[in-house]
C-alpha cells in the first residue's frame, strides 16, 4: 500500500476536487480524432469514485507540447466529448484552465458534475510552476487529487505547486502505480526477470543497475544493445552506439559475471542496410554485423534466448521494445516477448509504459499484461529509485 494518502482516506463528500489527469492522448495523424483513449480510461475509477461521493470534479491536464502559448490543434474539446461518451454524464468544457471563466464553471457545477478545464501548458506558469499559475489552479477546488502519474515526474504547477496549497492526495490510478512498482522493488516472485529495450542505454542505465540488484535474469533488447555488443569488443556496423555509455555497459556485464543476475543480450540480429522501413535487411550473428549496417531488431536466436530466459519467471518487468516494432519487418523481437509474457499463466507481469504500452496494444495483448503503467519516464525514474515530485507533494498516511 502507497505511503500516501489517497482519496480513500480523507472525507471528500461534497467537495469541489482539481484531479490532474494525464489526458496527453495521441490523435491520428493530421486530425483532432482520438487514436488511442487508454489514459482517458485508465482514470475513469478516480473519476466515478469522486462522482459518487457527490463531488464536483474539475479534471486539468496537458496536450502536447504547445510552448506556453494556445494553440487551437491542442484543445481538449475531443478528450471531454471522448470521456463524455465513457462516462455517460455530460463533461463541460472550458475555454480556460484558470480565471474567472473557468471559475465561474466550477462553482456552477453540480454535485457529480464534471468539467474539464482547458490545456494547462496553454500558460508558460505551467512548466516553470511559478506561484502565480499554482495559485490560480488552487482557487478552482478545495482538494487537490493526482491521478497523472504519467507526468509526476515534472515539477509543475499542476503536479506541485497546486499541491502545497490545497489538501493534496493521490488517485486510485496513481496509487495503483505505485503499489504495482514498489511490489517490484521490495517482494517480487522469483524469478524476477527485467527485459529492457528502446534506443538509449542512457535513459536507462540507473534503472538498469538498481534492477540488476533485485533481477534473477537482466534482459537488454533493441538499439540499446548496441552499446552492450560494443563494450564486448564486438562490431555494430553502422548501429548508433552512446560512446560515452560502453564504460558502464562494460561495468553491468563483468558485475553480472561475478554475482548476478544473469545478463542476456543478442546473439542474433536482423540488421537493415539504412534506418528505413524499406530498406534492405537481414539476419546475421551478432558478431557479423556488416560495416555500416543497422541493428533493427534481434535475431531468431535471440528471441529464442530470451523465451527460455523468461519461461520460469513469476515477475517480470518490461521497458522498451526489441526492437523498431512499428515497422512490421522488425517487429518479430517485441511480438515474440509479449507472446510469451501474455502466456505466462502464473506471472505477474508488468508493462513500463510509453512506447511499450504501445506495442502490447497493437499486439492486442495488453489485458493478458498484469499492469500496463501509464507513465514510461515516470516508470523509469521510479525504478531507479528517483524522487517523483508530483508524489513527493502529496500528503503522506
Amino acid at each position: 500500500m502507497t505511503a500516501k494518502k489517497t482519496i480513500e482516506d480523507i472525507d471528500l463528500a461534497g467537495k469541489t476536487v482539481l484531479v490532474r489527469v494525464d489526458f496527453n492522448v495521441p490523435f491520428s495523424p493530421g486530425t483532432t480524432r482520438i487514436s488511442d483513449d487508454s489514459r482517458i480510461r485508465a482514470s475513469i475509477p478516480t473519476i466515478e469514485h469522486l462522482r459518487g461521493l457527490g463531488c464536483r470534479v474539475v479534471l486539468c491536464s496537458h496536450l502536447g507540447r504547445p510552448g506556453g502559448r494556445a494553440v487551437d490543434g491542442l484543445r481538449l474539446a475531443p478528450v471531454s466529448a471522448r470521456l463524455s461518451r465513457l462516462l455517460g454524464a455530460p463533461v463541460a468544457q472550458a475555454a480556460d484552465c484558470v480565471g474567472a471563466g473557468v471559475k465561474a464553471m466550477a462553482d456552477s457545477l453540480e454535485p457529480g458534475g464534471v468539467l474539464m478545464a482547458e490545456n494547462t501548458r496553454f500558460h508558460p506558469g505551467e512548466e516553470n510552476n511559478t506561484p502565480e499559475f499554482a495559485n490560480q489552479l488552487a482557487d478552482l477546488a478545495q482538494v487537490y487529487v493526482n491521478d497523472a502519474f504519467g507526468v509526476s515526474h515534472r515539477a509543475h504547477a499542476s503536479t506541485v505547486g497546486v499541491a502545497s496549497r490545497l489538501p493534496a492526495v493521490a488517485g486510485l490510478l496513481l496509487a495503483r502505480e505505485l503499489d504495482v512498482l514498489d511490489g517490484l522493488l521490495q517482494s517480487p516472485r522469483r524469478p524476477f526477470a527485467a527485459i529492457f529495450g528502446g534506443a538509449k542505454v542512457s535513459d536507462k542505465l540507473e534503472a538498469l543497475n538498481r534492477l540488476a540488484e533485485r533481477a534473477d535474469a537482466l534482459i537488454v533488447g533493441g538499439g540499446m544493445a548496441a552499446t552492450f555488443l560494443a563494450a564486448m569488443g564486438l562490431g555494430i556496423g553502422g548501429s548508433p552506439v552512446e560512446r560515452e555509455m560502453v564504460a558502464d555497459a562494460g561495468r553491468l556485464i563483468e558485475a553480472s559475471a561475478a554475482d548476478g543476475p544473469e545478463l542476456f543480450l543478442p546473439v542474433d540480429a536482423v540488421v537493415a542496410s539504412e534506418f528505413s522501413e524499406k530498406a534492405a535487411y537481414r539476419t546475421v550473428d551478432a558478431d557479423s554485423i556488416p560495416d555500416g549496417w543497422t541493428i533493427m531488431d534481434v535475431g531468431p536466436k535471440t528471441a529464442d534466448l530470451f523465451s527460455a530466459a523468461l519461461a520460469p519467471a513469476k515477475t517480470v518487468v518490461w521497458n522498451g521494445p526489441a526492437g523498431v516494432f512499428e515497422w512490421e519487418a522488425f517487429s518479430g523481437g517485441t511480438r515474440r516477448i509479449g507472446e510469451v509474457l501474455a502466456g505466462l499463466a502464473d506471472a505477474t507481469t508488468v508493462v513500463g509504459g510509453g512506447s511499450t504500452a504501445e506495442a502490447v496494444a497493437e499486439l492486442g495483448i495488453a489485458d493478458k499484461m498484469s499492469h500496463v503503467s501509464t507513465g514510461g519516464g515516470a516508470s523509469l525514474d521510479y525504478l531507479a529509485g528517483r524522487t517523483l515530485p508530483g508524489v513527493a507533494a502529496l500528503m503522506s498516511r
